[in-house]
């Protein structure tokens, strides 16, 4: 009986020394902050500002198709539904799990300061995609990519220009995205400043569509109760656009090439392409949603020890519905 006690003593004391050395899973844990790239894996976490449009859909998209287990990421993917308070709980969520990067679209460009200095006193970078934000301290993001949103706009002014320039008067509808985002910003910029330096252009109308084609199309029936005479609607999106023209032709008028009203647009989807070739948009100028494989090269550079550029745009075009082929729209991945 003493040598039988002694054996299961004997064993008893190895595995309480091995058990100090692993988990009850055998597996050694990650050092803090590591999460899954221990086990090989980098982890992302991404706040989406939501689905309100066919640019948004692609842009989310391209990053679930970009950041995949087989690519070596995992992404944890939250959608705010528009509300910038959802964002920022999705953050803190985020440094809570310990995440390697932490990826923001932003609805609007203020208001990040403290929970980007949560993220930056924890060491967790932060890299912007499409709109910017606005902050005290340049150090809270470490990278931002996404477009130019005034060049847009002055691209659309521009062409406006060139095909308005006979006419005495130009009587402009505006309808404005999510106030206080990049985009909106950046557009409404363009077309303000194209009406300061056109002595002959007249603002009548300027709200917001919120980005949504529903709403695009409940503003512009209401704009069009209100103005009899209307010369250009300049929507800053391709789903406002989609929901102005429904609003136009239910009033009996016509829109696009030859028609009573003149339709500028923004994002350039395949869905805004198509309705340029019909020739309902007159000018669609793009904006680039594929910004998954951008920001994972943003983490390769930073992964291997190199600092990205802080701001990097993307290079993007503009459509006419005089001009554009088919094979521009076969060719669009979005």
């Amino acid at each position: 009986m003493k040598k039988l006690f002694a054996v299961l003593l004997s064993a008893a004391m190895l595995f309480s020394l091995a058990a100090c050395g692993s988990t009850s899973t055998g597996v050694n844990q990650p050092e803090s902050g590591e999460g899954d790239a221990a086990g090989g894996q980098i982890v992302v976490g991404f706040s989406q500002v939501g689905a309100e449009s066919d640019w948004r859909t692609a842009n989310t998209e391209s990053m679930r198709g970009t950041f995949t287990e087989a690519n070596g990421y995992r992404l944890i993917f939250d959608d705010a539904q528009q509300k910038q308070e959802n964002q920022i709980t999705a953050i803190r969520n985020f440094i809570q799990q310990e995440v390697d990067y932490i990826v923001l679209a932003p609805i609007g460009e203020t208001g990040w300061d403290t929970v980007l200095q949560e993220a930056k006193d924890v060491g967790i970078p932060v890299i912007i995609v499409d709109r910017m934000i606005d902050v005290s301290d340049d150090s809270l993001f470490t990278c931002w990519v996404g477009s130019d949103f005034r060049k847009e706009g002055d691209t659309a002014v521009e062409w406006m220009q060139n095909v308005l320039a006979d006419k005495d008067s130009v009587k402009i509808v505006h309808l404005q995205g999510t106030i206080g985002s990049s985009a909106q910003i950046g557009r409404t910029e363009g077309l303000e400043a194209g009406v300061a330096a056109n002595a002959n252009w007249e603002l009548v109308a300027q709200q917001t569509g919120e980005f949504t084609q529903a709403k695009g199309q409940e503003v512009m029936e209401s704009i069009l109760k209100q103005q009899s005479e209307i010369d250009v609607v300049y929507c800053e999106n391709d789903n406002m656009a989609f929901g102005a023209i429904d609003a136009i032709e239910a009033a009996g008028k016509t829109v696009g090439v030859d028609g009573d009203i003149i339709v500028i647009s923004f994002d350039a989807t395949n869905a805004g392409l198509t309705t340029t070739l019909e020739g309902k948009i007159n000018y669609n100028v793009e904006c680039n949603p594929l910004h998954g494989p951008r920001v994972e090269n943003l983490i390769k550079q930073l992964e291997a020890g190199e600092t990205p550029e802080k701001l990097a745009y993307v290079d993007e075009e503009a459509f006419d519905a005089t001009t554009i082929t088919q094979e521009v729209i076969d060719a669009r991945s979005y």
